[in-house]
């Protein structure tokens, strides 16, 4: 909702003390800025500034997105301009653990070469590959990861928060209950990635505490899955963001887990690694592309969102 351009605007008007001068050094019109901000506010629910005001007084509001603007852009350009100052190519070599996020990752990884178009991106992917012992022992640089090793010697810089849904087709039975209970999902067949069911975010921290045990049937991807489960060949559990087009086409449903059954994606990496600039730029870059394009998602502590 916030874009990088609303806040170089804020404070251009900031600098300026007026929406004319803010204009002529924003290379628009008074007239286009005027506008910009208008449909902002409208988007937002709230005043950015008190319009007619000498000298020109931003609202509780307007000061909040002001501060935001001076943390963020300078950390912005900083990590452009590491990315622009020339160096030998460098590779980051990654993975996840998230199986699903590829959907986000992948479009996340275009802007990431786009602005560091010398970091040469190493995926490694596979349901079945673990790659957080590739990461200790020195494979990988990066994992994308929502489980945390205990007294580990990785550093987990915090991406966003999501919520995993129970995804059911719309005319099942399930669909009339609210709020999914375990025991709802007995008997039921739950379709997961080809992967054990202790990585399983549903299995761990909702069905197993409860002693439940559906039947499990693997897919391979998330597309196939989606298909299968709007055939009622059964049910799934997914990030609330991946599914998010599909319930608006009204392909599947989607229900919340218990009191709801949120996790939190980590970029992970060795502790003391986190500053190298390839690290840093591809953390901080994924993390934005994150907070700008994906629904359903909250902001992660320190995330930046």
């Amino acid at each position: 909702m916030i874009e990088l351009k609303h806040l170089r605007t804020l404070q251009a008007l900031r600098n300026s003390g007026s929406l004319a001068t803010a204009a002529m050094q924003l290379h628009q019109t008074q007239s286009a800025l005027s506008h910009q901000f208008i449909n902002l506010e409208q988007r937002l629910g709230f005043r950015l500034f008190v319009r007619k005001s000498q000298p020109l007084r931003f609202s509780p509001q307007g000061e909040i997105l002001l501060q935001l603007a001076e943390q963020i852009l300078p950390q912005v350009q900083q990590a452009v301009q590491t990315c622009k100052e020339p160096h030998q190519q460098a590779t980051l070599r990654l993975a996840i653990e998230c199986h699903s996020c590829i959907q986000w990752l992948t479009p996340a990884l275009a802007e990431f070469h786009q602005q560091c178009p010398h970091v040469l991106i190493d995926f490694r992917s596979g349901m079945t590959f673990d790659p957080k012992p590739a990461l200790l022992q020195g494979e990988l640089d990066l994992v994308l990861t929502s489980d945390i090793l205990v007294r580990s010697t990785l550093y987990y810089a915090p991406m966003f928060d999501f919520e995993i849904r129970l995804v059911l087709s719309p005319d099942h039975a399930l669909a009339t209950q609210a709020v999914i209970a375990p025991k709802h999902l007995d008997q039921q067949t739950l379709l997961i990635y080809p992967v054990q069911p202790n990585r399983i975010d549903i299995w761990r921290h909702f069905l197993q505490p409860a002693g439940i045990s559906p039947v499990l049937k693997t897919v391979d991807n998330t597309l196939l899955l989606i298909q299968m489960v709007s055939a009622r060949m059964g049910i799934a559990a997914l990030p609330h963001w991946v599914v998010e087009s599909f319930e608006r086409q009204g392909l599947i449903s989607t229900r919340k887990l218990g009191g709801g059954l949120w996790r939190r994606l980590y970029a992970v990496v060795r502790d003391g690694e986190q500053r190298q600039p390839a690290i840093d730029a591809f953390i901080r870059s994924a993390q934005q592309h994150a907070c700008n394009y994906l629904p359903y998602v909250q902001s992660a502590k320190e995330a930046g969102c």
